[in-house]
């Protein structure tokens, strides 16, 4: 049976720009986060993701205004992540507009965090972010800061302490792939689907229409995408085409969110 899959498009802030980068570094300016955002939204993506990049940098996420810009505008769901370190700041997130929060550096540094967002919001609301790095075959490492800082944690292990501890959904983001057009870490994505009971969305590699059917089989429910979209190599009309050609399970474009 084909599964329910969403096609999120991922857009990463550093300042008042969107970026993209390679391997989470090598960034280069797309332009005005909130135009790419209508225009995805206009397009047909089932969720919008904003990252701010710099934010455990400097121990403050600064997407509030452009989070409450945007909202104003779209109506699907909107997940924000980067620097969120306390209840506190996921309620400026919420308030902003957002309806999820992607959470990484702190949790690992306090995974308490988890069961208090959880407790306070939701499961719904709160999102493990997880930067994976291959360290062996078949073993990835969590990493923070934009896949700069080892944690020692492996990854599979993390998830699992995260899901029990409340979160309510995985943002598995492969750095080894992350920007590359390579496609996507397919033993990375199994072993965490398998790992937990909760939806995983997959981040980083998408390159080609192929890269769908390829994980597909994964289990995976969502699918987020950045360089693909925000150069206009491919649109998320043929995106979701092609998605539904590979058994997933997509809102057609052009159908209330």
């Amino acid at each position: 049976m084909a599964q329910n899959v969403r096609i999120i498009a991922r857009l990463d802030i550093k300042g008042p720009n969107l970026i993209k980068g390679i391997h989470l570094e090598g960034l280069r300016v797309v332009g005005d986060p909130h135009e790419f955002a209508l225009r995805y939204y206009a397009q047909g993506a089932d969720e919008l993701l904003f990252i701010d990049i710099v934010a455990s940098l400097y121990q403050r996420n600064n997407l509030s205004e452009i989070i409450k810009r945007t909202a104003n505008q779209i109506y699907v769901p909107i997940t924000v992540g980067g620097g969120i370190r306390s209840l506190d700041d996921v309620s400026r997130m919420m308030h902003s507009g957002a309806d999820k929060v992607a959470i990484n550096t702190a949790a690992i540094a306090r995974p308490q965090l988890v069961a208090e967002v959880a407790r306070r919001f939701g499961s719904q609301c709160m999102v493990l972010g997880v930067e994976a790095k291959r360290v062996a075959p078949g073993r990835w490492e969590a990493y923070t800061d934009n896949g700069r800082e080892r944690t020692g944690k492996d990854v599979v292990t993390w998830v699992r302490e995260a899901v029990e501890l409340g979160a309510g959904e995985i943002l598995l983001t492969s750095v080894d792939q992350e920007g590359t057009r390579k496609g996507f870490d397919l033993p990375l994505v199994q072993q965490v689907c398998d790992a937990v009971n909760v939806p995983v969305t997959a981040s980083g590699g998408f390159g080609r229409l192929e890269d769908l059917a390829a994980i597909a089989p994964t289990g995976v429910s969502g699918i987020a995408i950045a360089d693909a979209l925000h150069w206009n190599r491919l649109g998320l009309r043929d995106i979701k085409v092609a998605a539904a050609a590979a058994g997933l399970d997509v809102r057609p474009v052009g159908s209330p969110g």
